[in-house]
């Protein structure tokens, strides 16, 4: 049980790094003058959406275990 639980935070914590650099990327893509780049930060909204419910999710069970 507790290898699942470090496993799970792990994923965790990559889930949340990688939906950082995303946006963090599509920021400085979408502040460009290219239209090609802007093309590719609205289309990284693929990655990022998916991340985001991950995130939510995350979040949402932290809160139900300090509450709960």
């Amino acid at each position: 049980m507790l290898i699942a639980s470090s496993i799970g935070t792990a994923l965790g914590i990559a889930a949340v790094l990688m939906l950082i650099g995303y946006l963090v990327v599509k920021e400085m893509l979408s502040a460009t003058s290219s239209r090609r780049l802007q093309l590719v930060a609205e289309r990284l909204n693929a990655a990022i959406v998916p991340l985001l419910l991950v995130f939510a999710t995350l979040v949402g069970s932290k809160v139900a275990d300090v509450l709960g």
